[in-house]
């Protein structure tokens, strides 16, 4: 900390040292910056405000029903259109800047300095609201051109309001026609694509794949009732045509005969029954019945032999008469009926199958080029719709903008310019030279205490030779070189002083609108 302390008091003895050497820097410098400051030409800014009101009292009754304007998005194209060329050109005759043009390459100077220094900004705050200025050394000039800008901002808003009124009715009306065009070639396309495939197209059924395999689970479900048919009439056959059907009724069943001698038997049977809880088999009797018996059985195994000869003789006619046969052969030919029919569905399931499986390259390509008709027919129609709702809308728009302006204008401002030039900054511009010489006479001085070095502690001449210091000896002045430094210094800080009154009376004379240059070349124009 002492060393830096040591080198600061340093620097500042090095610029005390050569302080009229920074004075006279500083003078230099002042004077030639206030010089160029003074030459710089001064510049006037006209603004005005305008205020574009777009709240018509229609718009909430129209919201949804017409189309609706963009009021900040015109403006907001217009700030952009506002400085084309046509603009530009417009309103370099409307100032009469033209009569200033010679050739072509003036004119060009001029339209490229009306585009650089007019500014359209909007307020952020209001929407509505915006700002319009311009720049330029003539303060009349910046007020016209102002004032011509505001009409040309508000001419253009207004006509480019109606053209395009009327351009989108236009261009509405040949899209419109241009589409019912398209329309009609398409509906024409799709109806001759169903006309050529007709029987093909699919329908409510749905696409390729799903018929096809309709078509196949119907042919498995023929085939499979087929089956069922045909085996149920194979088993009705196989009864029919069987060794010993279950359906031949037996003797018992088609002769009366037996069933007298059983009933005869059964009653000696009974009888003797009730013979043997009296007597035993030896009795007369039970002898007796047992004979008889014997006798009536030997019968019916007779009578049961010669009726079974007679049925094997002739086995069909028992069987004719059997109604339970009859039933049978009833059911097969029913059998025979349900196969038939069943074979020639089969067939014809098995023929669209085929039918359908022939077409595998074909029904895809017809779906696909169909789907694609049907969009290409579905955008078209819908474009189409869009279309007239638009037009409908655009005329119920312009009625309306008929019967109440959508866009109003309104100067809030009008142009106005300062009576003091609004740039550059003269006030701020001297300041900075003054600070800037100041600056550039200590610089000077630093400058040249570091070229020129001297020894100004004891301390310094130690650290810079590195041997000890064993004394020093003050410089004794008289009172007459006392007061000599004493009125030096006094007159040094009179003309840091007189410095910042110059600077002072140069700031004033550019404020009151004095020309310092003027004044300096009047002033050596006398002196010579």
């Amino acid at each position: 900390m002492q060393e830096l302390l040591e080198q600061l008091y340093e620097y500042l003895s090095g610029i005390w040292r050569y302080r009229w050497v920074a004075l006279i820097a500083a003078w230099v410098v002042a004077i030639a910056g206030w010089v160029f400051v003074a030459q710089l030409p001064d510049k006037f800014m006209a603004t005005a405000r305008l205020h574009v009101d777009s709240n018509s009292v229609l718009r909430p009754l129209l919201r949804g029903l017409a189309i609706q304007p963009d009021v900040g998005q015109r403006v907001a194209l217009m700030s952009k259109t506002l400085l084309s060329r046509p603009n530009m050109e417009k309103l370099m005759r409307m100032v009469d800047l033209d009569l200033k043009v010679r050739n072509d390459s003036d004119k060009e100077g001029i339209i490229t300095e009306l585009r650089d220094n007019v500014g359209l900004s909007g307020d952020s705050r209001n929407a509505s609201l915006y700002s319009i200025s311009y720049t330029h050394s003539d303060r009349l000039i910046a007020q016209r051109v102002v004032q011509s800008l505001i009409s040309i901002f508000i001419e253009s808003t207004l006509g480019d309001k109606r053209k395009d009124s009327a351009g989108a009715q236009e261009f509405l009306d040949k899209q419109i026609a241009e589409y019912e065009v398209r329309l009609a070639e398409a509906e024409g396309r799709l109806a001759d694509f169903k006309r050529r495939y007709v029987g093909t197209m699919p329908g409510e059924q749905g696409g390729y794949y799903q018929r096809l395999e309709m078509a196949r689970g119907l042919l498995s479900g023929a085939e499979l009732e087929l089956r069922e048919a045909e085996n149920r009439r194979n088993e009705l056959k196989r009864q029919l045509a069987g060794e010993e059907p279950v359906f031949i009724p037996s003797g018992t069943e088609e002769f009366g005969v037996e069933s007298k001698l059983d009933q005869r038997i059964q009653n000696l049977q009974t009888r003797m029954d009730d013979l043997l809880l009296k007597y035993t088999d030896k009795h007369p009797d039970v002898i007796e019945l047992k004979a008889i018996i014997a006798d009536l059985e030997k019968e019916r195994e007779e009578e049961l032999a010669t009726r079974s000869e007679a049925q094997m003789a002739s086995p069909q006619q028992g069987l004719q008469s059997s109604p339970v046969y009859q039933q049978m052969r009833s059911m097969l030919a029913e059998s025979e009926a349900r196969a038939a029919e069943l074979r020639v569905r089969a067939a014809e399931y098995k023929k669209r199958v085929e039918e359908i499986e022939g077409k595998v390259d074909q029904i895809p390509l017809i779906e696909a080029e169909l789907q694609q008709l049907n969009r290409d027919y579905q955008a078209v129609s819908e474009q189409h719709q869009q279309l007239l709702s638009r037009r409908e809308s655009a005329h119920l728009s312009e009625k309306a903008e008929q019967d109440a302006s959508e866009v109003k204008f309104r100067v809030i401002d009008p142009p106005f310019v300062p009576l003091k030039p609004t740039e550059p900054n003269k006030l701020l511009l001297n300041a900075v030279v003054f600070v800037a010489g100041l600056g550039a006479g200590i610089g000077l001085a630093l400058l040249i205490s570091i070229i020129r070095p001297v020894f100004y502690s004891r301390g310094a001449l130690n650290r810079i030779t590195g041997l000890p210091v064993l004394g020093s000896v003050t410089l004794i002045t008289s009172a007459m070189q006392t007061r000599k430094e004493r009125m030096a210094g006094a007159m040094f800080f009179s003309m840091i002083l007189l410095l910042a009154t110059a600077f002072i009376g140069v700031s004033l004379m550019q404020d009151l609108g004095i020309d310092l240059v003027d004044k300096l070349q009047s002033l050596r124009a006398k002196i010579l």
